[in-house]
């Protein structure tokens, strides 16, 4: 009988809680129900994405707290502000349109019956079980990050600046607790230069999914791409400390009366203008850091302590005013700043104005194509023409008396449409010879050009005469550029530049990354970040994977005559003679090809280290053997060999008038002894030609590819330079591989020794 009472009193605690659940669902649907984005913002269901944004403008301006003094005003403006989020996003916009409802009310749905079932199941209130939504601040909405806005904007800005990204939602009560620490924060950092976002769980999970953020508050720090979790208590201090321990290593070099020479005189090496700020505060501030990391690719930043007894001489040499921060840029010449400001409040537009203004030297290097675009810009309109005046110089010591005069000239240029740089010819070969036609420069040349296009199209003209530093030099350069003031039209060739080879040495940059990295990790394994480190991990375990089951199978697998890199790092060559003729090539095993370039004694040398060049990339293949036949020696070979051969081979050879005086230096064949058929490469011309067309050039080019191009008499093949002989073998020897060339059948091969006469018999 007592155990029957106890159930009695426990059913209607069940319904009580039963009733209560019921009343408060009725409740939150009937709120959802009457929540309607259209009627808010006063347009219809069938509305444009247009109608819709021009709705939102309008009202958002009319209901801003900043401007109506209605005590409602907020709320409206955030009604408002909601609203246009709903229908922006066409996936939302369809849940309304379908259900009523909108994203975050279904999660509302799945976490009641969650907290429901838990209650029954443990009498555990989860803080998720009750959500009740609070009034997002109407100052967070310029914060907000969507999905496609963070991929195409943030990520690329956060190159040039740090982000601060806090992960909250409407129904978090932790978000609640941090919410007056973080505006402090944003309002310290946001003027630094510091770029500050906010992740919405409920609207944009898949942003939050992106960043590794599953819970919330959650917050990030991006720089450079990549992401890293704040883990310690939420100070204003400590999120200070952790946007400056995401920037890279040596930003900022601390100077002294010691090395201040070493930096002001590194510009030659660094290809840089290099800043120095003088403060009275032991520490390099934050706002220094964030403008050298937003400058770091142009410009090299110092930093001295005013307060170190070991500046008294920089402080002297300078005459710095040591009662306010200083800042002073210097370029080529590191005893005199070419810039400098003063003031005791030093603002981010201030640093960034001053330093954005001085990004290049007088005369830069030209030593990769970011670098010239920057400075000798696509030309856009009529008044905004930049011609470029490039010194084509040597980085020999004789060079340097010419360089330093063409310094000299170029600081005394005051016209801003005159760009000035200098490229070493060893190092930029292909956008010399573009420029210089293919002829390599004695002395140093100046080159005006002006840019056309972002494919590498530009107008120049040659400075006749060359560049030595003379005064005559610089008359003559004076005068040209006079000229060009005059007439635009002055600059009468053109030309499709190649784009720039990067010079620059990253080997330091790439050790700072691996140390973020490394540092990256040891926090996560710190503080046991498992989800955020799953990534790095599976790409840990599946990089080992791929590396030990590759050695593995090869180990098991037999080996065939297959393509291989190759192991050496030269091309074995051998010189096919009467010894070695009937082993590399009559008993050559089945298979196996040789692939001989037939030269001459003067041609030797040359085309020896081109054929090693182009045929390189296929030395790692075991069927393919590399020899050479001295045409000097064997003249009668090749004839010999294409007699033996029939039809148009055979006419052609025969229509020569003076087989003597055919010169066959620069042919090459691939020889396969089983079979008895070889293949032929004709020299090729890949110059410049203004007699013909590129595309009959390029015709005729292919032709000889598959050896029936013109006659071998012809003007224009034996105009070909020795070095240009040999430029579309590589193109060849991939067709060879793929067993699509011309195949010519013999019905023996003509020895060596027997040649001569098989040829005057035939």
């Amino acid at each position: 009988m007592p155990m029957t009472l106890r159930r009695i009193r426990r059913y209607p605690r069940t319904l009580l809680l039963a009733i209560f659940l019921l009343i408060l669902s009725v409740q939150l649907v009937k709120a959802a129900s009457e929540y309607d984005p259209y009627k808010i913002l006063g347009v219809s269901r069938s509305a444009s994405q247009a109608e819709v944004k021009k709705a939102y403008k309008s009202l958002a301006k009319e209901w801003h707290p900043d401007k109506n003094k209605d005590p409602n005003a907020e709320d409206m403006f955030i009604k408002v502000s909601k609203s246009y989020e709903i229908l922006s996003n066409e996936e939302r916009r369809s849940n309304f349109d379908r259900y009523g409802q909108m994203d975050e009310n279904q999660q509302f749905a799945q976490s009641q019956h969650q907290g429901f079932r838990g209650f029954h199941n443990s009498f555990y209130f989860d803080e998720s079980f009750f959500h009740f939504p609070r009034s997002r601040d109407f100052a967070d909405s310029k914060y907000l990050l969507h999905h496609g806005q963070f991929n195409t904007d943030v990520l690329p800005d956060s190159h040039k600046r740090p982000y601060l990204i806090k992960v909250t939602s409407e129904w978090c009560f932790a978000c609640i607790h941090i919410e007056p620490v973080w505006k402090e924060t944003v309002l310290e950092l946001e003027p630094l230069g510091v770029g500050i976002g906010i992740v919405d769980l409920g609207y944009e999970r898949r942003l939050a999914h992106q960043l590794g953020a599953h819970r919330a508050p959650s917050i990030i720090g991006l720089v450079n791409g990549r992401v890293n979790f704040f883990h310690q208590a939420v100070v204003r201090e400590h999120l200070r400390q952790f946007i400056e321990d995401l920037l890279p290593q040596k930003l900022v070099e601390k100077i002294t009366d010691d090395n201040y020479r070493v930096f002001l005189d590194s510009w030659r090496v660094e290809n840089k203008p290099s800043v120095l700020l003088f403060d009275q505060i032991p520490i390099v501030p934050l706002l220094y850091k964030l403008t050298a990391f937003a400058f770091r690719d142009y410009v090299r930043f110092g930093f001295v302590d005013q307060g170190d007894t070991h500046n008294i001489q920089l402080l002297r040499q300078f005459n710095i005013n040591t009662y306010a921060p200083t800042m002073l840029l210097f370029k080529e010449d590191s005893e005199k700043p070419v810039d400098i400001i003063q003031a005791r409040g030093m603002k981010r537009q201030i640093m960034d104005e001053f330093v954005s203004n001085n990004k290049f030297l007088q005369v830069p290097r030209l030593v990769n194509q970011q670098l010239f675009d920057d400075l000798c810009p696509v030309k856009q309109f009529h008044r905004r023409r930049k011609y470029c005046v490039l010194l084509i110089t040597g980085d020999d010591q004789a060079f340097h008396p010419g360089n330093k005069a063409f310094l000299e000239f170029a600081s005394a240029n005051k016209k801003d449409v005159l760009r000035f740089a200098y490229v070493y010819q060893r190092q930029q070969q292909p956008l010399c010879q573009a420029l210089l036609h293919n002829q390599a420069a004695l002395s140093p040349q100046v080159v005006i050009l002006e840019r056309r296009s972002h494919a590498g199209k530009v107008m120049y003209r040659s400075v006749s005469g060359g560049w030595n530093g003379s005064e005559e030099d610089k008359y003559h350069l004076h005068e040209q550029l006079e000229l060009l003031q005059k007439d635009p039209t002055y600059l009468r060739s053109d030309a499709t530049l190649p784009e720039l080879n990067n010079e620059m040495i990253l080997i330091i940059q790439w050790m700072n990354s691996a140390y973020d990295y490394i540092v990256q990790i040891y926090d996560d394994l710190l503080y046991s970040n498992w989800r955020e480190m799953m990534p790095i991990l599976s790409l840990i375990f599946s990089a080992l994977f791929i590396l030990f089951g590759t050695v593995i199978i090869q180990g098991k697998t037999p080996r065939h005559n297959s393509f291989r890199p190759p192991k050496k790092d030269f091309v074995e060559v051998t010189e096919l003679t009467d010894i070695t003729y009937i082993s590399n090539l009559v008993k050559l095993r089945p298979g196996h090809i040789n692939v001989v370039l037939v030269l001459t004694n003067a041609s030797k040398n040359a085309l020896l280290r081109k054929f090693a060049k182009e045929v390189f990339s296929f030395s790692g293949t075991q069927t393919l053997h590399f020899s050479f036949l001295n045409a000097d020696k064997h003249r009668h070979w090749m004839p010999s060999l294409l007699c033996s051969t029939s039809g148009a081979m055979r006419r052609e050879v025969h229509s020569d008038e003076d087989e003597e005086s055919a010169n066959y230096a620069g042919h090459v064949l691939a020889l396969n002894g089983h079979k008895k058929y070889f293949c032929l490469f004709r020299p090729v011309f890949t110059g410049d030609n203004p007699n013909d067309s590129s595309s009959h050039s390029r015709s005729r080019s292919h032709s000889r590819e598959d050896g029936t191009g013109p006659k071998r008499g012809s003007s224009r093949a034996t105009s070909i330079e020795v070095h240009h002989k040999l430029d579309r073998l590589g193109l060849w020897m991939e067709r060879l591989m793929e067993g699509t060339l011309l195949r010519l059948q013999v019905p023996a091969w003509p020895s060596l020794s027997e040649a001569a006469n098989s040829f005057a018999e035939s």
